[in-house]
């Protein structure tokens, strides 16, 4: 009787391990997988940890550096790019300025601030966030306050380059046949140091390359109608100097003019104060209506692709003008060009791909050409002579940046 219930015992121990390895057999083949490619790699990357803030003027104040903002929400999501504005009175609202850092620094998801533009007040702003957190990567676009203070502050300030402007734009109009450079501008901006020491340097190259330098002195945009004046003057100042004549001018507001009669002229136009296709071309050359409150390229072309569009279109003027070759300037806004790569390099940041002190250029220069299409240059601040009537000593994580050309 014992051995009869000890070989049942035995069999009932048995049959699961049975029933598991006919299953095993029986079970069906897996269906074979699409092979791994980068654009499967790329759905199923995780997005990058923690967010980042950009703070930006309203549409009216910066259109490009909110559409820049705008464009970045919609390639990340509004779960890793935050987006909030300045207020428009921002010299007048420093409590408010305090409160829209402030609050978002209460959020620990978001490991890196970027202001562009870096407006008067964004010191105190970042000092109250300095008394929250210490592990923020902080970015400064185009700063407005002390060099020493805003580099002390921000582990990377980003500006154009407008001093060295004085060493590669008589470079640049040369290459387009111009024999004499115009510098045209009025006593206010001549005050300001930066414009000041890039006046210096222009001067000194053009007359290095032999090229005849002119001081044209206008009155003040701010305050007259200088625009009507500007384009009854330049027939005259064509005449007397020659076609093969560059005009450059300091004023915003004086470039769709000056474009305008450098086109109706036949003259040479190698940059506008802040170059970009954007600034200017559109209103000189009708392909946004004068007749708009708010003329804008981005509402004339749509939000897609608007600068290669505007680039086609300006081209096709210039063509239909006989002035391909004369007219040139940098193929991506710098206000643009820079939120877009300060969001890239904080993202490579917070996923420790760069290292977390001091600035690795060679990523950061990279992250701009692969951009901007062109090939994108950065110096730090202090490292050439004119750097002195801006700021004493070198500042490695201060970056100026330039843009190769783009001749129509």
């Amino acid at each position: 009787m014992k051995y009869y219930l000890l070989a049942l015992l035995m069999l009932v121990l048995l049959l699961p391990l049975v029933a598991c390895a006919d299953t095993e057999v029986e079970a069906p083949l897996p269906e074979e997988q699409p092979p791994l490619t980068e654009a499967t790699l790329a759905e199923n990357m995780p997005a990058p940890p923690g967010k980042i803030a950009i703070i930006t003027n309203d549409i009216t104040q910066s259109e490009e550096e909110y559409r820049s903002a705008q464009e970045l929400v919609s390639k990340y999501g509004e779960d890793k790019v935050v987006h909030k504005i300045w207020p428009v009175k921002f010299p007048e609202e420093r409590e408010q300025m305090i409160t829209i850092v402030q609050q978002l620094a209460t959020d620990p998801s978001i490991k890196a601030l970027i202001f562009n533009q870096c407006v008067q007040n964004s010191i105190a702003a970042v000092d109250k966030l300095l008394e929250i957190r210490d592990d923020i990567f902080l970015v400064a676009i185009q700063p407005t306050e002390d060099p020493p203070d805003i580099a002390e502050r921000f582990d990377l300030v980003l500006c154009m380059d407008e001093i060295m402007m004085g060493e590669y734009m008589p470079l640049q109009a040369q290459k387009m046949g111009a024999k004499t450079f115009v510098h045209i501008s009025f006593p206010r901006h001549m005050s300001y140091a930066l414009i000041l020491a890039r006046y210096k340097l222009l001067k000194k190259n053009c007359e290095a390359l032999g090229m005849e330098f002119v001081t044209y002195t206008l009155h003040d945009h701010a305050t007259t109608g200088s625009s009507a004046y500007l384009l009854e003057e330049m027939p005259k100042l064509v005449a007397q100097y020659g076609q093969d004549t560059a005009f450059f001018c300091t004023n915003c507001g004086l470039q769709a003019p000056l474009i305008k009669a450098v086109v109706d002229t036949g003259a040479i136009y190698p940059q506008s104060c802040c170059p970009s296709p954007l600034h200017g071309f559109p209103l000189a050359l009708g392909l946004v209506s004068v007749e708009d409150d708010e003329p804008s390229a981005f509402d004339a072309v749509g939000f897609e692709d608007t600068i290669a569009k505007i680039i086609a279109q300006t081209t096709e003027k210039l063509a239909e003008k006989n002035m391909l070759g004369r007219v040139s300037t940098w193929p991506v806004p710098v206000s643009m060009l820079t939120t877009h790569v300060a969001a890239e390099y904080a993202f490579k940041w917070i996923n420790g791909e760069v290292p977390k002190a001091g600035i690795d250029v060679t990523v950061l220069e990279q992250c701009m050409s692969d951009y901007a299409g062109v090939n994108c240059f950065t110096r730090a601040l202090g490292t050439h002579e004119a750097d002195e009537d801006i700021a004493e000593g070198k500042y490695p994580n201060w970056l100026m940046i330039r843009e190769d050309y783009i001749t129509y």
